[in-house]
């Protein structure tokens, strides 16, 4: 499937060309989420059980109705390369001078925490969430079988 509201033909930012559906993987918009004073938090994580890559891509956080005009500040909590819990500021949204901001899919991997740190909000967070299916795999398992239906006989010695 191809990203909501994106035309066959058109330049995907997914396929890296002209979308023609998206065969390798699938995108899901993130139903997204509202980070408030009486819900600062909120985890976006996939099965366990699932062996697909999942990717969270985030494309803008914002303020909505009902803000006021303090700094919000926007936090992402996830796991570094050494599976060690840490927490980035990724946005400080003020609503007399940037109540929005465009974070250019912005890649995360599950599980992460979106915490308002700072302000009241309300803060708005929306993006995609892409599943790739491993094609590497089934590619050098298809490899595996052709190259043992091809077996070449033995060189023999020539004769002298």
């Amino acid at each position: 499937s191809r990203p909501l509201g994106l035309a066959l033909g058109t330049l995907c930012p997914w396929c890296l060309g002209l979308c023609n559906g998206c065969s390798n993987f699938s995108d899901l918009m993130f139903p997204g989420c509202e980070l408030t004073a009486s819900t600062k938090s909120y985890t976006f994580q996939v099965d366990k059980e699932d062996d697909s890559d999942h990717i969270l891509a985030l494309s803008v956080v914002c303020l909505t109705d009902g803000a006021k005009d303090e700094c919000n500040v926007v936090e992402v909590i996830g796991r570094n390369h050494e599976n060690q819990e840490i927490a980035v500021p990724v946005a400080n949204l003020k609503l007399s001078c940037q109540p929005l901001l465009s974070l250019d899919n912005f890649k995360l991997q599950p599980p992460v925490t979106f915490r308002l740190a700072a302000g009241s909000g309300p803060v708005h967070l929306t993006g995609w969430h892409q599943i790739s299916k491993d094609l590497e795999d089934a590619s050098f398992e298809e490899d595996d079988d052709l190259s043992e239906e091809e077996e070449l006989p033995p060189i023999m010695p020539a004769k002298k």
